[in-house]
Formats: structure tokens, sequence, C-alpha cells
């Protein structure tokens, strides 16, 4: 009854009681900017040789930013296929329409995974011979030809044939009946270090050996079966590399993979990271701030908390290293960044109010902080950084 005296007149049904009804910018999310994505795949696409295509990679969920989103306007910005990681992507993107050629680039090797690659129209990478016999077995069985790409390893010792036995094997592998070879390709390992071009660095040295074994099979870059090398870095690096398709993720996301290389093309990050202030308070001088105690203030300090920490996919060994933005200004961030939360330095800064919006990536203004500086600063790579954002950080488009 008191509960009832104490709320009355308060109209509890214009709430959402369901999760699916909350605010996605309620708390921290991930704006994407699909029209970047469109531009940045037409400029790529000026770079390519005379009718070599465009393969977008949107494996881990389109780098984090929303492997659909990314699809579509990739596709809208001329590309023909699309590569994925994994079966359940290449299923999630057929179920949501994309109807575009996708290519597996993991692994499938059990009959079951091939078979429903096989039904949801997925070209599969075959690196054995193994393999080949059960995709020519499904394809057998349901009187069509399945369509694969074969991949021979060069360097990456991972995934394809061994290339001093592919081309025995490639012999073998054209009589099969029921498999229809869509591509061959290979993998670079170091296609964005420094030393690409000279003529003696692992890059060149690949390309050789898969300039070499295309010659011993009888492959020109005018037979149908898809010849392709190329990642972002290789792409940007010589035609040499392009043959009939490349493979673009990076690049196509807003950063180029080597430094001061192709800066001309003007390409447009499309993720920006941002985030609500969910408490401000005030501490003295000389009073710890966060775990450990590791930042001690100078001063008397205004802190803003705000609701993103490592469980969204900001490295906590960025802690103290990072900057954020707030109307074209840098606010430092200080303390360690918890599971949840992370706290930043607004001293002075009097505009900064519960329900403030910052920006953690991304430009405001003339400032910009990019995922090639926070891998930088944490001693590893931008993919690793776009491919850690978390699920419970919502995509929301912006035009």
């Amino acid at each position: 009854m008191q509960n009832r005296q104490t709320n009355q007149g308060f109209n509890f049904h214009k709430y959402p009681t369901f999760q699916q009804n909350i605010d996605p910018k309620q708390r921290a999310w991930i704006e994407v900017k699909g029209k970047a994505l469109e531009t940045n795949v037409r400029k790529l696409r000026t770079k390519l040789s005379k009718n070599c295509q465009f393969m977008a990679v949107v494996k881990a969920d389109g780098y984090g930013h929303d492997a659909k989103v990314v699809s579509d306007y990739a596709i809208k910005g001329g590309a023909s296929q699309l590569g994925v990681a994994t079966l359940k992507e290449g299923i999630k993107l057929r179920c949501s329409g994309v109807k575009k050629p996708i290519l597996i680039l993991g692994n499938l090797y059990t009959k079951r995974d091939l078979i429903i690659s096989f039904k949801n129209d997925l070209m599969p990478t075959i690196s054995s011979i193994r393999e080949c016999l059960i995709c020519n077995n499904i394809g057998k069985h349901f009187g069509v030809k399945f369509s694969l790409h074969l991949k021979v390893d060069t360097g990456m010792s991972r995934l394809g044939f061994e290339s001093n036995k592919f081309v025995q094997q490639f012999e073998k592998i054209k009589s099969f009946e029921n498999i229809s070879i869509e591509g061959l390709y290979s993998h670079l390992s170091s296609a964005d270090e420094d030393n690409a071009l000279n003529p003696k660095s692992i890059t060149q040295l690949q390309r050789q050996k898969f300039d070499e074994l295309l010659k011993q099979i009888n492959l020109d870059r005018n037979n149908e079966i898809k010849i392709h090398l190329a990642n972002s870095a290789a792409m940007l690096l010589n035609s040499d590399f392009h043959y009939h398709m490349v493979r673009v993720g990076l690049s196509m996301y807003g950063y180029s993979p080597i430094a001061n290389i192709d800066k001309n093309l003007l390409l447009e990050p499309a993720l920006f990271l941002k985030v609500k202030v969910a408490f401000i308070r005030t501490i003295d001088q000389g009073v710890s701030v966060s775990y450990g105690g590791n930042f001690v203030s100078s001063r008397k300090t205004k802190l803003a908390v705000l609701s993103i920490g490592y469980a969204d996919g900001v490295p906590r060994n960025l802690s103290g290293k990072i900057n954020v933005i707030h109307n074209n200004k840098f606010y430092p961030q200080v303390g360690s960044i918890t599971m949840d939360q992370m706290m930043v330095d607004i001293t002075g800064s009097n505009e900064i109010r519960i329900g403030s919006t910052m920006l953690l990536l991304g430009s405001d203004g003339d400032k910009t902080i990019s995922p090639l500086e926070w891998a930088r600063k944490s001693n590893t790579i931008p993919w690793e950084i776009l491919c850690s954002f978390k699920n419970r950080l919502p995509r929301v488009q912006v035009h």
C-alpha cells in the first residue's frame, strides 16, 4: 500500500521492460559510417589493375564494424565477393539476404560442415586432397558441381597444400568431375613490413614461389580460375600482386597497413567508439584512483567516470596512456582501466556533465584518435584492436 501511495501518478507502463527497447546509446556504443566504407572501396578499386576484382574481407563481424553493414556498403562500392573466416559467419550473411559469392577463409574438414557450406552456397577453402574428395562426393550426390577455392602454402605455414607437392596433387584434383575450382590462392605473411618491396624480402619470395607454381600447373592470368594473393598491404604495394582478385580488409575500414603509402587515397575511418559519462567526482591532492593505486592525484582533480572497460574491448594495458575527446578537446585517462569503467581527468572543464558523450576512437574537429595509435601504445596491431570490441557494445549506423 505504501508503494502504491508513493508512486501514485507515476506511469510505469511507458518505460521498456525488454532489453531490445533500451537505447543503444545508453552506455557505450560503436558508430559505423557506412558511406565511409563505400567510399573507401571505391578509392581502393582505383588502384587495381584492369579487370581485377575486389573481395571485401568481413570476417570477425566486419572487423568489429558489423559484417552485414560492411557487406552492404562494400558491395555498393563495387566489391564483387566477400570473405569470412567461419561457416557461421557465412551463414549469417546468407540469412541476412547477402547474395554475392562468399569465400570461407578458414578450414572446413568434416563432411557435415562441407554439406552445410554447399547448401548455403558458400565456397570453402580447401587445403588437402581429403577435403577435395569429400566435396566431390557431395557434388556427385546432389548432381551438381561443388564450387570451392584451393589454397597453397607459400610461406605462411598455416593452411594450404604443401607447395612442393601441389603440382602433382593439382593434376589429380582436375580429374574430379563434381567440383568447380573457382579460385586458387595463397596468403602473404609479411606484406605490411617496411622492406616488402625489396626483391629479396619474404613477400617477394612468396610471390615468386606462387608465380612459379602457376606456371607449373599451366595457369595464367587469363584462366577462368580466379587467382588471388594480395591483402590490403600487398594490394597497395604493387600491381604485380593483383592477379584476378585482391582480398582487402584493414584498408577498407579506413586504415593503411603500411605507413606513408598512398596517402593520397585519403581513406576515411568508419568506426567511432563513444561512451557516456556515468558519474563525476572531485578528489583532493594525493588521492589514488582505481585498482592498484597506480595513479595518485598531484592536485585537486575532477574526474569523469566513463561506462566502458576491458570487458568491452578496451585493452587494460592502455591504462594511463590514452586520451578521450569531448568538443574537440583531449582529456587524459587516469588510473587502471577496469572491467566496466575508466576514469578521465576533466579538471578545468565546466561543460562535461553526467550524460555527456566522450569519444574514444574517431575524429572530432581537428582531433583524432586512431586504432593505430592504440595499437602502438599497447604493443599490438590495429587488427587486434578493432576485432576486440565485444557484442555488448551496440553498433549504430550513422549517415
